[in-house]
């Protein structure tokens, strides 16, 4: 038997537990290639977009981390910023599977590099503070979740 009835619109309350591994990793601060990190930041800030907003060109739901409106101007910076390395985060660095790496991301399979690859263009998104830490945002939200959010609307409160 078929269930043809439409289910009505609702919220409902998702949480999810899970352990994360991190593997030994250098403080931010004694990281030879944080100068890259910051190289880039420098470089590309002013003229940095919100990159959930300019998947979707709407930046109506961008947000500073104090909460306020973050969209982003007509030309010069676009405020509440950040800088998230999008494929490997930072502190995941020295768990890293180079040969499953490698395999997306051809030729950075050599261990000595790998530190310079994640501090570098390839492995770097801006994202409004929100969209990077909010509760909706790549850091909170599940993966599914996070993406279905550029389509749906107020998806996540």
């Amino acid at each position: 038997m078929t269930d043809t009835t439409a289910v009505a619109a609702h919220d409902q309350a998702i949480t999810r537990h899970y352990t994360m591994h991190y593997p030994e990793h250098p403080a931010r601060a004694s990281d030879p290639h944080y100068v890259d990190f910051s190289a880039y930041h420098r470089k590309t800030r002013a003229t940095a977009r919100c990159a959930f907003g300019q998947l979707v060109d709407d930046y109506s739901e961008c947000l500073d981390a104090q909460g306020n409106p973050a969209p982003a101007p007509t030309a010069g910076e676009q405020p509440g910023l950040e800088l998230h390395h999008f494929a490997v985060e930072f502190s995941l660095q020295n768990g890293i599977d180079l040969a499953r790496l490698e395999r997306v991301y051809p030729g950075i399979s050599d261990p000595n590099n790998v530190g310079a690859w994640v501090e570098s263009a390839t492995n770097f998104q801006w994202l409004c503070a929100f969209h990077h830490r909010g509760h909706g945002g790549v850091h909170v939200a599940a993966s599914s979740d996070y993406e279905a959010e550029h389509f749906v609307r107020g998806l996540i409160t």
